[in-house]
């Protein structure tokens, strides 16, 4: 019983992306729209094996993912330092309550100047843009999963011993805040991706470089080629870090 709904969801899921392909090759092939300007999903299996075999997929992808891992790491483990900081210690929250207040509203976007003033046009300015996109979302979340913790917890804690910070941090804080602190990674994830096309778009190697270059010279067709690998790109690790998340919270039951 309980899988004929999830059945039904799959079917009118692919259903619906039937319909949605039919109808994108429709527009261009009855000349709705300037098949130079929006092409037809048949012209992508075409123009993707031509960056195939010319190389140039496989190296964009590769630079992107470079980009995404060492962006994602910093930025996740900054946040996650110092949110668990801020949630834990009301000194740190309140020292730096006042530069989270200045900095936080200013939009990732806007780093980028500083970014290719600092570092150029390479993978640093690439990994800082995107560590700057991830940091405010996994900060928030550590910090308020870390505030949210029961109190009481923690006074049982210190009751059977773990007295010290470091102890109630390992055995109870952490464990309790995970479930917030994941959520706050996977939204990260999103963002963090978003981060890499937007860093790529100002001369950074990657998936978003090539983009610009394939726009430039109107070959919709590879800009296509290189949208759907950014979204089947993030579709795996989405999916990916559910699997993770559901096995680091299999103790939850």
């Amino acid at each position: 019983m309980s899988s004929s709904p999830r059945l039904r969801g799959v079917a009118l899921a692919a259903i619906g992306l039937v319909a949605f392909l039919a109808l994108w090759e429709a527009v261009p092939r009855l000349g709705l729209v300037n098949p130079a300007m929006l092409p037809g999903p048949s012209a992508v299996p075409v123009a993707f094996l031509k960056e195939l075999r010319a190389g140039v997929w496989p190296a964009a992808v590769a630079s992107s993912l470079g980009h995404y891992a060492l962006g994602l790491a910093v930025g996740a483990v900054l946040g996650v330092a110092l949110g668990v900081a801020c949630g834990l210690l009301p000194v740190v929250d309140a020292l730096t309550s006042g530069v989270v207040r200045l900095l936080r509203p200013i939009p990732g976007l806007a780093w980028v100047p500083f970014a290719i003033i600092w570092f150029g046009v390479d993978l640093r300015a690439a990994v800082f843009i995107i560590a700057t996109g991830v940091f405010w979302i996994v900060f928030f979340a550590a910090h308020g999963a870390v505030r949210g913790v029961d109190r009481d917890l923690i006074e049982v804690a210190q009751a059977f011993g773990y007295r010290s910070a470091w102890a109630r941090l390992g055995k109870i804080v952490l464990p309790a805040a995970s479930p917030g602190i994941l959520v706050g990674l996977r939204t990260a994830l999103g963002q963090a991706w978003m981060a890499v096309v937007a860093a790529e778009l100002f001369g950074v190697p990657g998936l978003g470089q090539r983009m610009m270059q394939a726009s430039s010279l109107l070959a919709t067709d590879v800009v296509v080629v290189y949208m759907l690998t950014m979204a089947a790109l993030y579709g795996l690790f989405d999916s990916g870090f559910v699997a993770l998340q559901g096995w680091m919270l299999r103790w939850r039951g």
